[in-house]
């Protein structure tokens, strides 16, 4: 278990790390660069760098966590990902299944297969399964979502690359939205997320403002039109306070 700093969630586990790049949104993969930070630091989990490596012995790590929280889960990969074999991540549900204590998040942009081993898998209270949408050529993402049994569904506009016109929310339970951060961080428009934040105020859907990004993301924080947008699902209150 890693403690996070990511504003949504508590803590990281990651049974598996790694990746590769599929849409503009993994340009500038922040996994990426932690990963060959941690290897260069010596971290045995990453001595393979960005390469998809699958690390069992972590798997079943939250059981021995008593004090319930949430959890994201792979935040530095995507359980989803077509090098994953559908046994593997039977076994990330069964240990979700199990340690029922917990609230566990998922998110991947790999929704098709989301989509088709849906079906196959088991679908917890205490699971929240989420898509990443970058920009409007990938809204098909939340309806791959809307069609599964997840409990709990939630989209991540971010990075958010461009407007997102004729957002649909029906079945969606929570949005979290921000800018993307780091050296090469590409440019976020306020339009753009008061757009999705005013779809959201429509439909009655939570809405969490993560952060506006750029080089120095603490700088620029994460106030939208005078105030910060914490708002959780209803079964769990806000996390912390979010201020920087």
């Amino acid at each position: 278990m890693a403690r996070s700093t990511i504003e949504w969630t508590e803590s990281t586990w990651n049974p598996i790390t790694g990746c590769t790049k599929i849409s503009p949104g993994c340009q500038n993969c922040y996994a990426e660069r932690m990963s060959k930070r941690l290897k260069a630091m010596g971290q045995p989990n990453y001595a393979n760098g960005f390469k998809l490596t699958m690390h069992e012995h972590v798997l079943e790590m939250p059981l021995r966590w008593k004090r319930p929280q949430v959890i994201f889960v792979n935040s530095m990969s995507d359980l989803f990902h077509q090098g994953v074999p559908l046994e593997l991540i039977a076994k990330v549900f069964e240990v979700m299944v199990e340690a029922s204590q917990h609230r566990f998040q998922v998110l991947t942009k790999r929704s098709k297969r989301l989509y088709n081993l849906a079906p196959k898998l088991p679908w917890p209270t205490n699971v929240w399964m989420g898509v990443s949408v970058e920009d409007s050529a990938h809204l098909y993402r939340i309806d791959h979502l809307r069609q599964t049994d997840a409990y709990m569904k939630f989209v991540s506009f971010e990075p958010l690359l461009g407007p997102i016109h004729n957002l649909n929310l029906r079945g969606i339970d929570w949005v979290i939205a921000g800018g993307e951060s780091g050296p090469r961080a590409r440019p976020i428009s306020p339009d753009w997320v008061r757009e999705i934040r005013n779809q959201c105020l429509l439909e009655g859907v939570p809405f969490f403002f993560k952060q506006w990004g750029g080089v120095n993301k603490k700088r620029n924080g994460r106030v939208l039109d005078g105030r910060t947008w914490d708002e959780m699902p209803a079964e769990i209150p806000a996390l912390r306070n979010a201020a920087i």
